[in-house]
């Protein structure tokens, strides 16, 4: 599976913004799809992920009711909508690919996503 990753820009506090993350690979539909994030001088954090059927989703309590994850199957990609966005959600935004480990998932541990896509940058200005 390959990630292609974009839709970040620089934006104003209070602004919104949407993420895509685009996938080759006919697997895509069994993966959970993962959003992390890494701030200057920080380490990677998990953000937001919908599981295979998008019945599930998760976020870290830093984006809850801010930001939205979503994917579209027949396209092959998930999103990532963010609005009321704060300086610091400034980083780079990587979507990532997890398969599932004896029909489970993660979710939130980057240790367990084994596709990455390059990340795509957002800052946001105060």
């Amino acid at each position: 599976v390959q990630l292609q990753a974009s839709g970040g820009g620089l934006v104003q506090a209070g602004d919104s913004l949407r993420l895509s993350c685009a996938a080759s690979g006919r697997t895509f539909s069994s993966y959970c799809m993962g959003w992390f994030r890494q701030a200057p001088g920080k380490e990677r954090e998990f953000v937001a992920a919908i599981s295979w059927s998008g019945s599930r989703l998760y976020y870290a309590d830093s984006v809850k009711g801010r930001f939205t994850i979503s994917r579209d199957d027949t396209k092959s990609t998930v999103y990532l909508q963010m609005s009321s966005l704060k300086a610091e959600d400034t980083a780079v935004y990587y979507c990532a690919a997890e398969p599932p480990v004896s029909g489970r998932y993660s979710y939130t541990l980057s240790s367990k996503y084994i596709y990455w896509g390059q990340g795509t940058l957002v800052t946001v200005s105060s």
